[in-house]
């Protein structure tokens, strides 16, 4: 079993960067393939990104690429997601979630274990 505790999130102006911080505790943190989702209010929980078990392998949204950019620090039991030229779309909550299924998995069934969330709101 894993926890994940994120933090990082808050109020940003659109242009602006945010750097999300993904604490895991618990059983190998290399066993498990690494994902960041976010859901907005009334939206199903979307996936945004996603990074192999040793950060060789990453995924991305079509709507992040070139903005967002996931990595991990195994030695600290860490994910990150750096996040670049925020847009209002991207206000929502983002979770962290941790998988033992797959490589770099986008579907929410492939992750075995989930943080609590942190805000993100991008003002226009």
């Amino acid at each position: 079993q894993i926890q994940l505790v994120e933090s990082g999130g808050g109020l940003v102006q659109a242009g602006g960067s945010l750097r999300l911080s993904c604490a895991a505790s618990g059983r190998t943190f290399t066993a498990y393939a690494m994902g960041w989702f976010r859901q907005a209010p009334g939206k199903e929980r979307e996936f945004v990104a996603a990074i192999s078990r040793f950060g060789d392998r990453t995924y991305y949204v079509a709507s992040v690429k070139g903005r967002f950019t996931i990595s991990r620090d195994n030695a600290k039991n860490a994910v990150f997601l750096q996040m670049n030229t925020l847009k209002p779309e991207d206000t929502a909550v983002y979770y962290c979630a941790a998988s033992t299924t797959a490589a770099v998995p986008t579907a929410p069934t492939n992750y075995n274990y989930w943080g609590q969330g942190t805000q993100v709101t991008v003002s226009s």
